[in-house]
């Protein structure tokens, strides 16, 4: 596979099998809460080889479509698997606090949320900056972080925001119990906020990187022409 890095596929895997840990933590906690995780649980295993052979074919299908519909096509690919992996690691902290602690409404619920928010922001951060679009040099480090913070805390706002009408003032649909409620309304506000990080962290953050990227190999491809002649 030429031009594929090898660290791409070890990731994609990583995150396949760690989102399956995750979800089949998730699962087992609210088995009894819901029929669906009940149905769920006796397979749950399986998942330890769905996800990683959907994650890494996946990131290897991207790679060469990307080779016809642009360089995009791969970072989406990459976003992608991150924004799934920091969703389930954002509901993963939230369930096991919500389990841990019993108490799945009010002010405690939405302190729970926020910090599995802001757990999931940081590893967002630092796979889409290392992994997603290759960010590494520190040329105007300041000014990404200051766009990342800003893009983060709409973000966060949005989130917890969203989560507690969902929680406390809309309400549980179809005679939900109230634990099982506060993770759905979890899902919902993260799906939404995952939307718009994508929208920020793309055009807004990295933006200026991906394009001095592009340049440098512009650059690189012209002195190797002029070498050539």
């Amino acid at each position: 596979m030429a031009g594929f890095k090898k660290i791409d596929l070890f990731l994609a895997l990583a995150i396949g099998f760690s989102s399956a840990l995750m979800l089949v933590f998730v699962g087992r906690n609210l088995s009894g809460e819901n029929k669906f995780f009940e149905i769920l649980m006796p397979y749950a295993n399986y998942l330890f080889l769905i996800f990683p052979l959907v994650c890494g074919g996946g990131i290897v299908i991207t790679h060469f479509a990307a080779k016809i519909a642009g360089r995009f096509l791969y970072q989406f690919g990459k976003f992608f698997l991150v924004g799934g992996f920091n969703f389930l690691l954002d509901a993963t902290i939230l369930n096991f606090f919500l389990v841990a602690t019993k108490l799945t409404a009010g002010l405690p619920q939405t302190g729970f949320k926020g910090a599995s928010f802001v757990l999931g922001i940081i590893s967002s951060y630092l796979l889409n900056k290392h992994w997603t679009f290759s960010a590494d040099s520190k040329k105007d480090a300041k000014k990404e972080i200051t766009r990342f913070v800003f893009i983060s805390l709409i973000g966060f706002t949005l989130n917890i925001g969203l989560d507690y009408v969902f929680v406390n003032m809309v309400g549980s649909f179809w005679n939900m119990k109230p634990i099982l409620w506060a993770q759905f309304s979890a899902v919902m506000a993260g799906a939404i906020t995952m939307s718009w990080n994508f929208l920020g962290y793309k055009f807004i953050v990295f933006k200026v990187r991906t394009a001095e990227v592009a340049e440098e190999k512009l650059v690189l491809s012209e002195a190797v022409l002029f070498d050539k002649k």
